[in-house]
């Protein structure tokens, strides 16, 4: 398989030599491209320096990067990395997109913010199969851990027919031998962090953030990360709600003057409205 390996934390980062080398040990071809600089928190932002339609690249050395893997940095967003990749913008379209590894759990409702599982997500919806790893450490001490259970997730999502899910991995920074096992997991409730805002004056808002607590939730990612567990969560791109009940608003609902109706026999003009678009349709 043709693997891509991109991050949030940017081409210095050393999570990228831990999916690359998993990659590697898999058996598969493997192509690093990431952002040139920190991305986090971009979510699936398609957002990069771009001058007259191009994407400035910059040369790239990850730490630690395995023997005879290419490396690029890319001066973009990591959901507009894996964006272009499908349009083979870093040679052939990869079968599969690895995202991080990340420093700091990407749990709960977090995950909608996370520039690595945005990669991720992103590929998915151009039809590539993608898997985001995370570690809890911002500083970690145990990439060990983090190779194992990529490696042990990998051998099974790459196997697995593609439906338009990824697979969101956390690992805990511990031992190998402190590692109680990798579990199912569903995402917490809560995110990662909370704010408490206070307005200054006309020009500026304060904002202090601290952890953020929920109550236990025992199959939750963020309750069984804190116990040990390496933690595994299918996430889907987003999808429209078949089970949403809408009606088309007449314009007379709205407010608004119907034009003339030219042709008697036609349909009459309407808009379908829903929480947050309003189309036209004829």
């Amino acid at each position: 398989m043709r693997i891509l390996v991109t991050n949030d934390d940017g081409v210095a980062s050393a999570g990228l030599a831990v999916l690359a080398q998993a990659a590697l040990d898999r058996g598969h071809r493997v192509k690093v491209a990431a952002p040139a600089e920190e991305y986090s928190g971009a979510s699936a932002s398609l957002s990069g320096e771009e001058v007259d339609g191009k994407i400035a690249l910059v040369d790239a050395h990850p730490p630690n990067m395995p023997a005879g893997v290419e490396c690029v940095g890319v001066k973009a967003a990591p959901a507009l990395i894996a964006f272009l990749a499908s349009y083979g913008a870093f040679g052939e379209v990869p079968d599969m997109v690895l995202s991080g590894v990340n420093l700091g759990a990407n749990t709960g409702k977090a995950t909608l913010h996370s520039g690595t599982v945005g990669a991720a997500l992103t590929a998915a919806s151009h039809g590539i199969p993608g898997m985001a790893v995370s570690i809890t450490s911002g500083k970690p001490q145990h990439w060990e851990t983090a190779l194992l259970v990529t490696k042990f997730a990998l051998e099974r999502w790459e196997s697995r027919t593609f439906d338009g899910r990824i697979l969101n991995i956390n690992v805990p920074d511990v031992a190998p031998d402190r590692l109680r096992g990798l579990k199912p997991a569903e995402l917490a409730s809560f995110g990662a962090v909370q704010a408490q805002v206070h307005r200054g004056d006309h020009t500026h808002i304060a904002v202090t953030y601290s952890a953020e607590t929920g109550r236990e939730e025992p199959d939750s990612d963020h309750y069984l990360l804190t116990h040990g567990w390496a933690t595994a969560t299918l996430l889907r791109a987003p999808v429209n709600d078949t089970n949403a009940r809408l009606r088309t608003i007449s314009l007379e609902e709205l407010g608004i003057t119907p034009p003339a109706i030219r042709d008697s026999a036609g349909p009459q003009e309407g808009i379908a409205v829903d929480a947050a678009t309003v189309m036209r349709k004829t």
